[in-house]
């Protein structure tokens, strides 16, 4: 990602998580003042592919969840965690992290529709555009702020929260609950075999910029960009440092390593393992 990061980090969204949040806000007053424009909101692809191609970014305004107070403290709790790894990872990295999320659950909507169509073609039908845009309201941001939890959790599992503001709970064992739940949903569903079609492939969509950084950056998530630099600085000196030298003349104290080319041997007559370069093999004084 160097080179990305080299040409494109100077366009990466800082402080990526509020704006997050100021999107749901939006989209809880279009929810209040103009509910009907919802539907003309979200992700669908077969409406994308007849012309409103706005859908593709308009579904990050569909908030999560309906406004309550549970929901307020769980965007607040997302803020501080997205912003913690904003800090820890960098403005550029975390901006990938999110946006890879996004990417690739547009990707998984026209997946989703693709199957169906198969499905459907299969069976003599055609796809019905009811049944595809109600499925896609599955299609939202809400497992990828599940994805940010997770992020945060494999980048400070022994950090603690209060359970319940209650009980204190590290945030690897969080992770792994979530984990255990995750699993628990894409195995059973949400319905009929279509839904379940657009259902399980948004949430591993959705998780999917999850599995990636975690496999790619697994022992580094904790790490600032700085810090990953440095500890690559230190490995190559190390390496460079600790080159075997595996022939040193004792006379002139050329090495294989200053010239390849030249030929080493051992002097029989001499009294110890001394080395000589070809040139000082026959003229130096023998030891003994």
């Amino acid at each position: 990602m160097s080179n990305f990061e080299r040409k494109f980090g100077k366009y990466a969204v800082r402080n990526l998580s509020l704006v997050l949040i100021v999107c749901y806000v939006i989209g809880y007053v279009i929810q209040v003042a103009a509910p009907g424009i919802v539907s003309l909101l979200t992700l669908n692809p077969y409406a994308i592919l007849h012309g409103q191609v706005w859908r593709l970014v308009t579904w990050v305004l569909i908030p999560p969840d309906s406004l309550d107070l549970f929901t307020i403290i769980m965007l607040f709790f997302y803020y501080s965690v997205g912003t913690s790894l904003e800090r820890i990872w960098g403005t550029y990295r975390y901006n990938v992290y999110l946006f890879s999320g996004m990417l690739y659950t547009i990707i998984g909507s026209f997946l989703a529709l693709l199957i169906y169509w198969l499905i459907a073609r299969t069976m003599g039908t055609e796809v019905n555009p009811v049944v595809v845009q109600t499925a896609s309201t599955l299609f939202s941001t809400y497992y990828i702020n599940m994805s940010i939890f997770l992020a945060f959790a494999a980048t400070f599992p022994d950090a603690q929260v209060l359970l319940m503001f209650v009980i204190p709970v590290k945030m690897k064992w969080m992770g792994v609950a979530y984990g255990v739940l995750l699993l628990i949903q894409l195995l059973g569903g949400v319905g009929s075999t279509v839904f379940n079609i657009f259902y399980r492939i948004a949430l591993v969509a959705s998780l999917l910029n999850f599995v990636i950084f975690w496999i790619t950056s697994r022992g580094r998530l904790s790490m600032s960009p700085k810090q990953v630099k440095r500890r690559q600085e230190f490995h190559s000196e190390v390496k460079r440092n600790t080159h075997v030298i595996k022939h040193k003349c004792s006379i002139c104290g050329r090495t294989d390593e200053d010239d390849p080319s030249l030929e080493f041997r051992f002097c029989s007559k001499c009294n110890g393992n001394y080395e000589y370069c070809q040139h000082h093999l026959f003229t130096h004084e023998h030891i003994k």
